[in-house]
């Protein structure tokens, strides 16, 4: 009866994790409200441009590691597989390769490393943290090797220039609707692995896992199959991201990517997507991720230094960790009352 009761609005906030998203949400706003009374520069269209293309690449990593948390896993790999993804993608196409031929090896590549990442911590029980700091040397020391342990000359040295700027243009400077096209490849991304996550089976096995693995194997989940999925997640994501840096740079950088599972993380936790599983939704890590790139361009905007940029978004992740261990403490205390 009470749930007849409700009005849509109830129900929308009672949804799993939309509370966290919203108060994400809530602080995206203030923050930039904030930054912007500073330094007005920051409300110009230009910058709310380039901040909505830069917010992608932490939103696509967000939506990487979001999947593998919400298990109560963790990808460590993410970084070195966006850099893999760069240096094989700019190193075939400096080869004269064709650029859609080139994408594709590199998805390969990275969703080969998704499955070793999901059969070792799914099947052979490997503790995740460790599974994946292998292959995140293993993928790191590929993207090394790729191209001789240097970094790749301009893309267009060996495709062209038109063809190079086609490439450049699709991932990163090229417009649609006056709006980058880094941002819309983000969105639709995001919009399908929201669906995903939300609206099928596999979502709510992925949800099941994380609450209680064990409870998950007596309800017929298969474990390995949904844990290799959102490691496979994780590999399509930051593919994508390192298609989107190889465009930005124009060329192959080895290092592409480096800590960006770390940024991952806090997309996904500042959001309200739990690190201890079961928790949150991609609407808060699209929240988190744009929190993060607003205070990373707020902060450069009034002119801080890079240092006091890192222990400003340090101090709002573990305050949104410590959040999530307090509420969670909460909920298991008035249970064990009842």
């Amino acid at each position: 009866m009470n749930n007849k009761q409700q009005s849509p609005f109830k129900k929308f906030v009672g949804i799993r994790g939309m509370g966290a998203a919203l108060t994400a949400f809530v602080g995206l706003i203030i923050i930039y409200i904030a930054f912007g009374i500073i330094n007005p520069a920051v409300f110009s269209g230009q910058n709310i441009l380039n901040l909505l293309r830069s917010m992608s690449k932490y939103l696509l990593i967000g939506i990487a590691q979001s999947y593998v948390l919400i298990t109560g896993n963790i990808d460590l790999s993410i970084g070195s597989m966006v850099g893999m993804s760069a240096m094989i993608t700019a190193t075939l196409m400096t080869g004269g390769m064709n650029p859609i031929l080139a994408i594709v090896i590199a998805l390969v590549a990275c969703l080969a490393v998704g499955v070793v990442n999901g059969y070792l911590v799914g099947k052979f029980k490997l503790p995740p943290f460790i599974a994946t700091l292998g292959t995140m040397f293993v993928a790191r020391g590929i993207a090394y090797m790729v191209n001789g342990n240097r970094n790749t000359d301009a893309i267009a040295t060996g495709v062209g220039k038109d063809t190079a700027d086609t490439f450049q243009n699709c991932f990163y400077y090229g417009k649609t609707l006056g709006i980058y096209n880094t941002f819309w490849i983000a969105l639709i991304i995001f919009v399908v692995f929201f669906f995903i996550l939300s609206k099928t089976r596999t979502g709510r096995h992925i949800y099941a896992i994380g609450s209680n693995v064990d409870a998950a194997k007596l309800s017929g989940v298969n474990v390995v199959s949904t844990t290799v999925k959102t490691y496979l997640v994780s590999s399509v994501c930051s593919c994508v991201v390192g298609l989107i840096l190889c465009a930005q740079a124009g060329m192959g950088n080895m290092e592409a990517g480096n800590m960006y599972e770390m940024y991952g993380v806090a997309a996904g936790v500042i959001g309200g997507v739990s690190p201890l599983g079961g928790t949150g939704i991609l609407l808060g890590t699209f929240a988190g991720a744009a929190v993060w790139q607003t205070l990373e361009n707020g902060l450069n905007m009034i002119g801080a230094q890079v240092g006091i940029q890192r222990v400003v978004i340090g101090v709002i992740v573990v305050a949104a960790v410590l959040l999530d261990v307090v509420v969670r403490s909460g909920q298991f205390g008035r249970h064990k009352k009842k």
